[in-house]
């Protein structure tokens, strides 16, 4: 067993590699910094309209996602109590939204909270996230889905206290009828095998021709609402994991969409991780498709595993191309336009690249030299280029070379320097307490 002192230097040690800029490789003219140390599972940044920095805790090390504001004294509590995980926050006309598993809450300047949508089908995978307003004064947000590719098997750990949950569509469609067998899972299902059909919960089968209606609160979605959360709606479907959205100039919306991972009853391999053109209407593939292409090319077959074949017997339309696309398991995350002409090319989007959950999410293959890095889309071309990269690929406490951990925001700031939350050490779905940081980026 590890003794104190060892523990001690083995923190300051994991401390040391990681904020050591040494370790990241940048496009010329521009500087990196270590901004704020110590923080746990930072996920989001904001700055208020009286330049406040605020950054949520997203509460997966204790249960207790949090709403920091950084004061003269360091990073102070302001609100807590969030279901974990806090996927994020925004402030909009005085009031800070909280997107925290199943709910959207407001908090007023009295740091009185109010829960303005509940019941959001987050208790799978993946979660609602952050909340924006558009320019038609609505509030947007990304739904993920509960599986990874529409199908609930052993990969499901949630299953076992949601055992009905299951993926809803947003609209109406029909199915193959394919069933996954599931050796034992569950107690109710101890020493038998169980047949599940997609968009069924554990254990239940389809039949083709099935019918599944489509509804509002619906799984890989971009959902909409008035500003109190009244009359919610569905803005468009068929996306794996619309993790973070946020408008433009222009007033398009996009969004930063994760690929399928090889794992569960449906393994699908080499989905490129995407930047979607979110538009009004559409289906946008899941779970049949990948950037755009249909799951069953062969090049999306994982080594050693079946073909997958589609699951929906009619399509809602031919989904569209994204915008830009990246590595699989790159996992994009927040990403904010660059208006400022002194910082880099006008109108570009700076997205964080989380990195691979392997061997998970990967088939048990080890971990790919994906992610760990700040990227910049071409905002005219859709080409995607390395900005502040790790040399070696991997999270600095693993390559002991220093640099980024797992980027998991990139916003500017007042004063036109890009800030990147780094979420901490995390490995194998675990994230270490006290490991987070805020890394600022300046040119010239």
């Amino acid at each position: 067993m590890m003794n104190k002192d060892s523990q001690e230097e083995r923190s300051r040690s994991e401390r040391r590699h990681h904020t050591d800029t040494e370790g990241i490789e940048m496009e010329r003219g521009y500087k990196i910094e270590p901004f704020a140390d110590d923080l746990t599972t930072p996920i989001n940044i904001i700055f208020t309209k009286e330049d406040d920095m605020l950054v949520a805790d997203s509460g997966v090390t204790d249960g207790n996602g949090k709403v920091l504001k950084l004061t003269k004294q360091g990073f102070q509590v302001i609100a807590d109590g969030f279901n974990a995980p806090l996927t994020g926050i925004t402030e909009h006309e005085g009031f800070i939204y909280v997107a925290h598993r199943r709910y959207v809450t407001v908090i007023d300047k009295h740091g009185t909270k109010t829960n303005i949508i509940e019941g959001l089908p987050s208790n799978g995978d993946h979660h609602n996230n952050r909340v924006v307003f558009g320019p038609d004064g609505k509030m947007y947000f990304g739904q993920g889905t509960a599986t990874n590719s529409g199908v609930v098997g052993k990969d499901n750990d949630w299953v076992s206290e949601h055992p009905f949950f299951h993926d809803h569509t947003g609209s109406t469609v029909m199915l193959r009828g394919e069933n996954f067998t599931t050796n034992t899972f569950l107690d109710a299902f101890e020493n038998r095998t169980v047949e599940t059909g997609a968009y069924s919960p554990f254990g239940v089968k389809t039949y083709e021709g099935e019918i599944i209606n489509g509804i509002v609160r619906s799984n890989g979605s971009i959902l909409r609402a008035n500003p109190d959360g009244s009359e919610l709606e569905l803005v468009a479907w068929g996306l794996r994991n619309p993790f973070r959205i946020r408008f433009d100039r222009s007033n398009r919306l996009f969004a930063a969409n994760h690929g399928y991972d090889v794992r569960g009853s449906r393994p699908i391999a080499n989905a490129p991780d995407e930047f979607v053109h979110i538009r009004h209407g559409l289906w946008y593939g899941f779970p049949d498709y990948s950037a755009g292409e249909p799951v069953t090319l062969p090049k999306f077959k994982p080594e050693n595993m079946r073909q997958p074949n589609f699951l929906l017997l009619n399509h809602p339309m031919n989904p569209p191309k994204p915008f830009a696309t990246f590595t699989p398991h790159s996992a994009t995350m927040g990403f904010s336009f660059n208006y400022n002409r002194k910082f880099g090319p006008y109108g570009d989007a700076y997205i964080s690249e989380f990195g691979s959950n392997a061997p998970i999410t990967t088939g048990g293959k080890p971990l790919p030299r994906v992610g760990h890095r700040i990227s910049r889309i071409d905002m005219q071309t859709g080409k995607v280029y390395d900005f502040a990269i790790n040399r070696s690929g991997l999270p600095a406490s693993i390559s002991g070379e220093g640099g980024f951990e797992r980027p998991i925001d990139a916003v500017f700031g007042p004063d036109g320097a890009l800030y990147i939350a780094d979420f901490g050490v995390f490995d194998a779905g675990v994230a270490k307490a006290g490991t987070g940081r805020i890394w600022k980026i300046t040119h010239g």
